[in-house]
């Protein structure tokens, strides 16, 4: 059973039945369904969501619309208190948040720590929100008028998570949110709750008002109610396309709403043969499998440019030497995909591409770990011979699968990453200045790594997908952009006339009474 740091135990909260969060109390749903959370190494049942029902989550919009009203009003340096003692218990409690992502997710216990880390880079970012809400000023636009804007909250807002990165999607929201003084309401995926639920009760342990962050729990219906919702003005999203575009066509579309939705990517690397050599692959190794691949910024292409094709038996050998297994042990380099269902879509897409003419330098298909044979283990994956139209290299596999492809010419390369559907990031490995400059001018990509294979931004910039990979109203997650997301501005224009202004004069002389 895990215990926090600071000595009170919290595992009723992710065991057994979960609770939502209602005025900073965990209260039960009066739900009839239930969804089942996996431990995906075992199979082991570790917790079940309820299904909310409408009445629930109507509740807690209520709530949150009423908490809205005095947390608007609240300083921001009093906010800025209980982010900076949030952020604290969160070091405190990395370990513990990243355990329950392990059970639930499987990811090793080394990269939870990673998702946490990145999600606390977030929360310290929030931090110093202040100075970016700051607003405009201009005297003297004409005589005696004066021009000044600056920025509000929206209101309620809520943010709906994807399973790969429990911890730190749920901190790319409400944090920001809650520093620019809305009120959240978060659903966590599904299938892995817990983070999220002690990350929410850490936050209440900070000072956090009742009902400034309040959780719903469900799926579509779930889904849907925030984005029909009349108090909820804006909705975050990070997950697959469908549901991504979905929201924005429901949420903005049909209801008005803000929508910052990033989705799906199929990212390429340019290997160059001028790259060092070593460095170049464990990259490689490390961004195509960590995670089982299933990072929305992951690198599950590589386009080897000339000679660089003859690193690929080195990159084989490397992709061998990783070993499969459950998260929490040591040594552990794959764990296990999310579900069976995951399992069977990525052995069927690589199933597919031996029938379409590729060939399998490494196949990961039918792996199983010596205890765990239950686990929805798929092992190292490298597919060589893709070409544009071939299901492999198409779709986002959410694997442990990574697709070779050859060019001749780095312009070769840069047409085959920009004729991508997706835009969510792309990087090059090489030690020539000019090329490059020459990459990160051509390409059309959102983030782009120079010999950094996944280059997601710090949280003083922002997560900025294009193309395929985001839609919505053009504000992007954390950073400037994500202030701007969760605050409209307002702009007031003054008109005090200089002939108005009452000159007063002390008067000193005994007052007559008349």
């Amino acid at each position: 059973m895990l215990r926090l740091s600071h000595g009170v135990r919290r595992a009723s909260l992710y065991e057994g039945r979960l609770k939502y969060l209602l005025n900073n109390e965990w209260k039960e749903s009066a739900a009839t369904e239930y969804i089942p959370v996996h431990n995906p190494a075992t199979q082991e049942v570790v917790c079940e969501v309820p299904k909310m029902p409408l009445s629930e989550m109507n509740a807690v919009a209520e709530s949150s619309a009423e908490a809205y009203k005095s947390w608007r009003e609240t300083s921001i340096l009093s906010r800025q208190q209980i982010m900076l003692k949030y952020q604290q218990l969160i070091k405190e409690n990395k370990t513990e948040v990243a355990k329950l992502i392990t059970r639930e997710q499987g990811k090793t216990l080394a990269d939870a720590e990673g998702d946490v880390h990145r999600g606390l880079q977030v929360v310290e970012h929030a931090c110093g929100i202040p100075s970016l809400m700051q607003g405009e000023t201009l005297q003297g636009l004409s005589k005696d008028l004066d021009i000044k804007s600056y920025r509000e909250p929206l209101g309620v807002v809520a943010g709906v998570c994807p399973f790969n990165f429990p911890a730190m999607i749920p901190l790319w929201m409400y944090p920001v949110a809650l520093m620019c003084g809305n009120t959240f309401i978060m659903k966590p995926s599904e299938r892995v709750p817990g983070a999220s639920t002690l990350l929410s009760q850490l936050l209440i342990d900070s000072g956090l008002p009742a009902g400034c962050l309040n959780t719903v729990h469900g799926s579509h219906d779930c889904v849907n109610f925030i984005c029909d919702n009349e108090h909820i003005r804006a909705v975050s999203f990070v997950g697959g396309n469908g549901a991504g575009e979905h929201i924005n066509n429901r949420a903005a579309g049909s209801n008005g709403k803000r929508v910052q939705s990033n989705m799906g990517a199929k990212n390429h690397g340019i290997i160059m043969p001028d790259a060092n050599k070593n460095a170049t692959l464990n990259q490689l190794v490390g961004a195509a499998f960590g995670a089982a691949g299933q990072r929305c910024m992951a690198l599950p292409v590589g386009i080897f440019v000339g000679e660089a094709r003859e690193w690929i038996p080195d990159l084989l050998q490397m992709a061998k030497d990783l070993k499969c297994g459950p998260g929490h042990e040591p040594g552990c380099d794959v764990g296990p995909v999310i579900s069976p269902q995951a399992k069977e879509y990525i052995e069927g897409v690589i199933t597919q591409s031996v029938a379409e003419g590729c060939h399998l330098l490494l196949d990961g298909r039918n792996t199983t770990v010596p205890g765990y044979e239950k686990g929805n283990f798929v092992g190292p994956t490298i597919i060589t011979g893709c070409k544009p139209g071939m299901r492999a290299y198409e779709e986002e596999i959410f694997g442990p699968v990574f697709c070779t492809v050859e060019a001749e010419t780095l312009d070769e390369a840069i047409a085959l990453v920009n004729s991508n559907q997706w835009g969510n990031g792309t990087a090059i490995f090489t030690n020539n200045g000019a090329t490059a400059r020459k990459f990160q001018h051509e390409i059309q990509a959102g983030q782009v790594g120079i010999n950094v294979p996944i280059p997601v931004p710090l949280p003083m910039f922002s997560f900025t997908g294009n193309k395929k990979s985001y839609v919505g109203s053009g504000h992007n997650f954390y950073g400037k952009a994500g202030v701007h997301f969760y605050t409209q501005l307002k702009t007031i224009t003054e008109l005090w006339r200089a002939e108005d202004a009452t000159e007063l004069k002390a008067e000193v002389a005994m007052p007559t009474m008349k």
